[in-house]
């Protein structure tokens, strides 16, 4: 299905008696004739049910998976200015990122974990360090004491951001305790 999607439908074509190359008509398909063509009427169909019926029904005109395809790249990914725009409003939200008042550790956690993902499907690579002091800088105010005990304890260069979050977690159990 992914080649059907990538490459577009597969033309059923035969050679004429002049030794040209024409579309089959549908009466002379043979089985694996229909074969391609179901695999392209699958992929179509994969598309448009991965959709909901609102999207959905703004591409209904589109006739093979790979129209339809590179129009949801086009309305969703954007041209290259809409893409630059995206990567400048993530810095953006990355540089800003903080605490916000009344907001649980696990949702900062999870807000934080949401914006580097989003990120890096938009190419844009940030250092390990970079994220993880981000992270860390940016914990609640109650967090004063923790923050310089986890700088000086832990070796940040070598632990992964999975790792970060445990210790964060691990010390606000260790304080609720």
């Amino acid at each position: 299905m992914w080649r059907s999607i990538v490459r577009g439908p597969q033309p059923i074509t035969y050679e004429t008696a002049e030794g040209e190359i024409a579309i089959k008509p549908i009466k002379m398909y043979v089985d694996a004739d229909d074969d391609k063509v179901e695999e392209d009427e699958k992929a179509l169909a994969t598309l448009t049910m991965a959709l909901s019926p609102e999207i959905a029904q703004g591409f209904r005109k589109l006739q093979s998976a790979k129209a339809l395809w590179e129009a949801l790249i086009e309305v969703y990914e954007g041209n290259e200015d809409m893409k630059r725009s995206r990567q400048d409003l993530l810095r953006q939200k990355f540089n800003m990122f903080n605490h916000v008042l009344g907001e649980s550790l696990e949702s900062q956690l999870q807000r934080f974990v949401t914006l580097v993902t989003e990120m890096r499907s938009t190419n844009i690579h940030l250092t390990l360090i970079e994220t993880k002091n981000k992270l860390i800088n940016s914990l609640p105010q109650g967090w004063d004491m923790n923050v310089p005990v986890i700088k000086k304890t832990k070796d940040l260069s070598r632990l992964t951001l999975s790792e970060v979050i445990a210790i964060i977690k691990s010390c606000n159990m260790d304080d609720k305790q």
